[in-house]
């Protein structure tokens, strides 16, 4: 349950190190998707990071294709810090029947991320995405940059996704 609007929550101390992250987020340009199976392609995406004192920050990632601005893909989930260590993990889930965990660390304000399990529906589109890793950095400009790779089952890590934001909120 979120909190009244008229009352505000401090961010647990276990992740005072990511209150770099939190607000809302918008592609300040169209990000670029590609992979050798399919057609490249530019998107937008808004991201939203909040919290409701609890050690974990929510997260909502919405996507949508930059031309016809369609819905694309939408990724949900949560942030956690493994306490007094740099140690992140997201767990996620995705509208196109994939779960993940992702692991990695927190080095200044950039999150570099390896998924430690992927699960997905039983009638899951093939090629099966089998690794993700991620990079979520603060740039000095004040814009946010995260690069996604992956691999599937018939194609090694590799980028998957670039884009840029500004912070709206």
């Amino acid at each position: 349950m979120a909190c009244p609007a008229n009352q505000t929550v401090e961010l647990n101390q276990a992740l005072l190190a990511l209150d770099w992250l939190l607000g809302t987020w918008e592609s300040d340009e169209p990000g670029e998707g590609n992979f050798p199976t399919i057609k490249p392609f530019h998107y937008t995406e808004t991201l939203n990071f909040s919290h409701v004192g609890q050690p974990v920050i929510n997260f909502t990632f919405n996507a949508f294709h930059a031309e016809t601005k369609r819905p694309m893909h939408r990724e949900c989930g949560f942030i956690r810090m493994q306490p007094g260590t740099n140690r992140v993990a997201f767990i996620i889930a995705q509208n196109s029947g994939l779960v993940e965990i992702e692991e990695g660390d927190l080095t200044g304000q950039q999150l570099n991320l390896q998924s430690q399990a992927v699960a997905r529906t039983s009638f899951a589109r093939e090629p099966h995405v089998q690794k993700i890793s991620r990079v979520i950095q603060l740039r000095s400009d004040g814009r946010l940059e995260q690069s996604v790779s992956m691999a599937t089952d018939n194609q090694p890590l590799m980028q998957h996704l670039h884009i840029t934001y500004r912070r709206s909120s």
